[in-house]
């Protein structure tokens, strides 16, 4: 039987690390074989990417290729091999990212992310996409209280992060039965009780 590929979307401070850790542990304990993964990243080539895109300043059509090109070996490499395998695969990020960040983010038209998406993936999508939405204001604050040197990315400004925050919503509202928004401002017993829940249904 097919495994289940699940992904963990938001902004950066919205909490998505830990709930990937959680939601890992907790798929393990019910006795399934868990991939646990990243977007960029991976694999060997694909973590290469991840810190050039990280990092290094590029143009915004360089950096939506080496997304997608990342991502094309993640799912020949890993992601595909193990949901034929039956392992259930949960990925910090995948495509959903790129139209937000890309997209949203850095105004990257959506018609050209539309083109990579079919050519990279074919229909290919997740059974089940986890939003976690938090205010910017609120996560920046997060972010802050970590203390880690902020990326390239987590160095945008607040209305970077708002467009990301509007398109991750505006794309959930067109695929409700894919992608589930958790309100990331609810405290860690509570975002895992909802987890559950909609895990149950997939």
């Amino acid at each position: 039987m097919r495994g289940k590929f699940i992904t963990l979307e938001g902004i950066d401070g919205a909490g998505k690390s830990t709930h990937h850790a959680w939601l890992v542990d907790h798929l393990k304990n019910q006795g399934r074989e868990i991939v646990a993964t990243r977007e960029p990243g991976g694999t060997g080539l694909g973590e290469k990417l991840r810190a050039l895109l990280l990092s290094e300043p590029m143009h915004l059509e360089t950096e939506a290729l080496l997304m997608f090109a990342a991502r094309r070996e993640h799912m020949d490499k890993l992601i595909q091999p193990a949901l034929e395998a039956g392992k259930w695969v949960v990925s910090d990020r995948f495509t959903d990212a790129s139209y937000a960040y890309q997209g949203g983010g850095r105004g990257l038209a959506r018609e050209r992310i539309q083109v990579l998406e079919r050519w990279v993936q074919a229909g290919f999508q997740p059974d089940i996409t986890f939003v976690f939405d938090l205010p910017v204001e609120v996560a920046f604050e997060r972010l802050a209280k970590t203390g880690n040197v902020p990326d390239r990315f987590e160095q945008e400004t607040r209305e970077f992060f708002e467009r990301v925050r509007k398109t991750y919503l505006r794309r959930a509202a067109t695929e409700p039965d894919r992608i589930k928004v958790v309100d990331s401002r609810q405290s860690i017993t509570d975002i895992q009780k909802v987890l559950e829940i909609h895990i149950s249904t997939i």
